[in-house]
């Protein structure tokens, strides 16, 4: 298997890094765009593979003709995708076979179908009940009251809100248990009504009236859940200057959390009008807890700059990362023990990360070169291969494996290291 080495003898890490558009909000403008049957300009789109696929999975729908069979959709693994085109194709007339890799197969998508079936669309699995791939018949809904499960994926509520508009009779969603990313729906929330859909989010309830999306021009702003590799690399790194472009405190990112987050492991963020100032100062913290269900993306990264830093934690709301790209728990979980850092899961809930008393007690970084292994694991996760590589500041080489699945989401990564003083070597 392909694998890059990081090599990084340098103190102080400084650098003017552009990062890419967010793709949250790119899927999003584009599942908008094509309900409203119009070049909605959008600008700055995200370079990501899963956008690139988005809008190649939406321009053969716009195109496909041959009704006298089902359409085939290859979503890869690429959830956004395929939870987003579900709920759109339920109410696109033709018949559409939506499906993706072996890992999609694995990952549940029964909350969301279950809940299209009760406003009336016509939706049966292939394969195994609960999972892709699903065959659909989109037609005309009515649209109406429904409730569902909001603790596994926000994305389940955003695919639904954004077809409300074009129901008969709307859509009020009751949202039951607890509801996991927030923020990503409140993002929805605010497209739909940059794009002229007004709807209302009280306690767990949203309410989306039938209304028409508007012609909108639209610029995405830069990704705040990849700016969280660049805070792991201020952590670990002794100086620090890096200026990330364009960034803002105006956001409707809720992973814009970050300065807040990292401001305990001693990263001081300043706002200008070209964009924030990384600057590292001491860490101010010994234990670090958060809770990730509102921010599941930002997980990975904090949690190795906690293990990198020798920061005990404590982790919750963690539920989310068994249905991503990989079993995010899992594979954090292998690749942290490998590295000898001592982590316990209670409830599939709970993780808990120590270092050892010779590591507390030792005035060396929490992490030696001899401690670590030949390579890095990725799982095909980008998230895990971004959140492992700033560890190469404390040992001043490291092996990661499968590099390319970072075009997932951050295609320009490797390169921004470069320009940042790491080398690469493939």
């Amino acid at each position: 298997m392909k694998t890059i080495t990081i090599d990084i003898d340098r103190k102080k890490i400084s650098g003017c890094i552009r990062l890419p558009a967010s793709k949250s909000i790119s899927n999003r403008a584009l599942i908008i765009q094509f309900l409203k049957n119009s070049e909605i300009p959008i600008l700055n789109l995200s370079p990501a593979d899963d956008t690139i696929l988005m809008q190649s999975l939406l321009h053969k729908v716009r195109n496909y003709v041959e009704r006298e069979k089902a359409c085939v959709l290859d979503c890869q693994n690429a959830g956004t995708v395929l939870r987003f085109l579900t709920a759109v194709l339920s109410i696109t007339s033709g018949e559409w076979i939506v499906t993706g890799t072996s890992r999609m197969k694995e990952r549940p998508v029964a909350i969301l179908v279950e809940s299209l079936q009760q406003l009336g669309a016509q939706i049966e699995y292939i394969g195994v009940d609960g999972y892709p791939p699903l065959r659909i018949k989109g037609r005309s809904l009515k649209g109406g009251e429904v409730s569902l499960d909001s603790s596994v994926s926000s994305q389940y509520v955003s695919a639904l809100m954004m077809i409300g508009p074009l129901l008969e009779n709307g859509l009020i969603l009751n949202l039951k248990n607890r509801i996991s990313s927030r923020p990503y729906i409140e993002m929805t929330m605010n497209l739909m009504r940059y794009f002229g859909v007004n709807s209302s989010f009280q306690s767990s309830q949203i309410v989306v009236p039938n209304q028409p999306y508007l012609t909108r021009s639209l610029t995405i702003e830069p990704d705040w859940s990849a700016a969280s590799f660049w805070y792991e690399i201020a952590a670990f790194a002794e100086e620090s200057e890096i200026i990330l472009e364009q960034l803002g405190p105006e956001s409707i990112q809720g992973d814009s959390i970050l300065p807040e987050i990292f401001h305990h492991f001693g990263i001081r963020t300043e706002f200008n009008q070209n964009g924030i100032h990384l600057f590292k100062e001491k860490p101010s913290v010994s234990t670090f807890a958060f809770d990730f269900t509102n921010h599941p993306d930002l997980a990975m990264p904090v949690i190795v700059t906690c293990s990198g830093l020798g920061i005990e934690g404590r982790f919750t709301g963690l539920r989310s990362l068994r249905f991503k790209e990989s079993d995010r728990i899992a594979a954090l979980q292998s690749e942290l023990e490998r590295l000898g850092f001592h982590n316990e899961l209670t409830d599939n809930e709970l993780l808990r990360i120590t270092t050892s008393e010779k590591k507390k007690s030792s005035n060396s970084a929490p992490l030696n070169i001899s401690e670590i292994p030949q390579t890095i694991h990725t799982y095909s996760d980008h998230r895990m291969a971004m959140s492992f590589a700033p560890l190469a500041l404390l040992t001043n080489t490291l092996r990661i494996e499968n590099p390319d699945v970072v075009s997932k989401s951050y295609p320009n990564f490797w390169k921004d290291l470069i320009d940042a003083g790491f080398m690469c070597k493939f």
